[in-house]
């Protein structure tokens, strides 16, 4: 990345200004003094939040005129190259960057950058580093993907040297950050689309960890991330784990009653103290102790650690319980890969409901193919799992996978059959909403946990499911 690309510039543009991880960056930028112009395609409310700001944001929509007087654009990897506005971008001689090109660059303003990657867990951990550091009256600037109550967003800017930063590894994004403290918090085979294989995988995430300029912090209980950091040197390693021999311990687990998880944190086998976390599942005591050890590695002391853990109550689409209506509660999830859903399934399982009713929505034919057998797995863990046609994303279906191939392997599903050879087009989708909606509404009972899982849109079915039980 060229540093200097910002010198001189004063009106930076941003296209697709309303998505969750472009509004922390203007927040950043606009504090800095530039003058910040954006556009999209959609109303929502972080993209009120930016107009809030006072920041200009052009009519919804995207086109060529938008750029005018822009003298660097900033755009995210969900623009298509089609899109007018970028390509009058490309042709407007003005530099163009992608978002992880500058989120890279403004990690390097910070000397304490607590860069987070994992495949699963980075915005649940972000989050809770964040809280802490909140709570614990620490001024830091934040890039998350997911919206904390704390901060009112997915994102904070502040004086101190100190920047959380979730770190994406879909196509190596996150080789562009400068990690002053690197975290991976597990490495699974995921976005294969682009790694190919596992091994892949585990090499950029090495990569990663060897950018680190002060510590790599890393899960000592998982095979594949102990695989990934084999040979780092140069940096602090400290490991974290419920394993015998990890740095950051954590024993003495227990399942409390609603949705809270305790445990007492060791340090290199001295007991720091007891923790008490408002979200379910052993997965949330592993990202806990990374941000206990994050924490401790900056000089916060254990006692402001648990106090921001123990407000911690969860991101925006992370076991976020939306409401409970004629005894049925309704909760909404981003697990999409079959080790979350796993992970998140089981936390459910062990929670006080009578049934767990999970309705999946699939994300991307590729994850769906390569995976099949392993979503089976997670989704029959649940008592019934209600199936969604499968959301292609960024791909098409050269794959010719569908959602009955996932339905008929398993003996809890319900799923509602397609028209195969017809175009996908959002009617079709919502309809295909409705039907699971209307199921959910005629069999759900008193003492159930609802459960929408996915990284799609498939939160637009928890509100429905809401409105509709509600009589709206």
């Amino acid at each position: 990345m060229n540093k200097s690309i910002l010198e001189g510039k004063k009106h930076i543009h941003f296209i697709g200004i309303g998505g969750s991880g472009m509004y922390p960056l203007a927040q950043i930028l606009h504090a800095k003094g530039y003058h910040l112009t954006g556009s999209d395609n959609n109303e929502t409310d972080t993209l009120q939040a930016v107009r809030d700001m006072g920041i200009e944001v052009k009519p919804l929509g995207q086109r060529a005129e938008n750029i005018e007087g822009a003298d660097l654009i900033v755009h995210t990897a969900a623009i298509m190259a089609d899109n007018p506005e970028l390509i009058a971008a490309k042709a407007s001689g003005v530099p163009v960057l992608e978002r992880s090109e500058m989120l890279g660059l403004i990690s390097s303003w910070y000397s304490d950058a607590i860069c987070v990657s994992g495949t699963h867990g980075k915005t649940t951990t972000s989050s809770m580093l964040t809280q802490i550091f909140v709570d614990a009256g620490v001024d830091l600037s934040a890039v998350i993907g997911g919206k904390l109550p704390a901060i009112h967003g997915s994102g904070c800017v502040g004086t101190s040297d100190i920047f959380v930063c979730e770190s994406c590894e879909f196509m190596d994004h996150y080789l562009k950050l400068e990690p002053d403290t690197a975290i991976i918090l597990n490495v699974d085979a995921d976005h294969l689309d682009y790694f190919g294989t596992l091994e892949n995988v585990i090499k950029s995430f090495h990569t990663f960890a060897s950018m680190a300029s002060k510590s790599v912090i890393y899960n000592g209980d998982d095979a594949n991330t102990l695989q990934a950091v084999q040979g780092i040197e140069g940096k602090q390693m400290v490991s974290f784990g419920c394993s015998e021999g990890v740095d950051y311990r954590a024993v003495e687990i227990e399942h409390l009653s609603g949705s809270r998880t305790a445990f007492t944190v060791m340090k290199h086998g001295e007991a720091l103290g007891k923790i008490t976390l408002q979200v379910p599942g052993e997965h949330n005591v592993l990202n806990a102790l990374a941000a206990v050890a994050a924490c401790d590695g900056v000089g916060l002391s254990f006692a402001q650690i648990a106090e921001g853990l123990g407000n911690f109550r969860g991101a925006g689409r992370r076991f976020e319980i939306k409401g409970t209506v004629n005894g049925v509660t309704i909760a909404d999830d981003y697990a999409h890969h079959p080790t979350e859903l796993t992970a998140t399934l089981k936390a459910a399982k062990a929670m006080d409901y009578k049934r767990v009713i999970a309705v999946f929505q699939p994300f991307t034919f590729s994850r769906t193919v390569q995976h099949l057998e392993e979503f089976r797995d997670a989704l029959e863990i649940a008592d019934i799992a209600v199936l969604t046609d499968i959301m292609g994303s960024r791909e098409k279906n050269t794959y010719g996978i569908y959602t009955r191939n996932l339905a008929e392997i398993m003996h809890n599903a319900v799923y509602f059959p397609q028209d195969e050879n017809a175009e996908y087009t959002d009617e079709r989708k919502y309809q295909n909403f409705d039907d699971v909606c209307q199921w959910v509404i005629d069999h759900a009972q008193d003492g159930d946990l609802v459960l929408t899982m996915g990284c799609g849109d498939i939160n637009k079915v928890a509100k429905m499911l809401l409105e509709r039980m509600k009589g709206g």
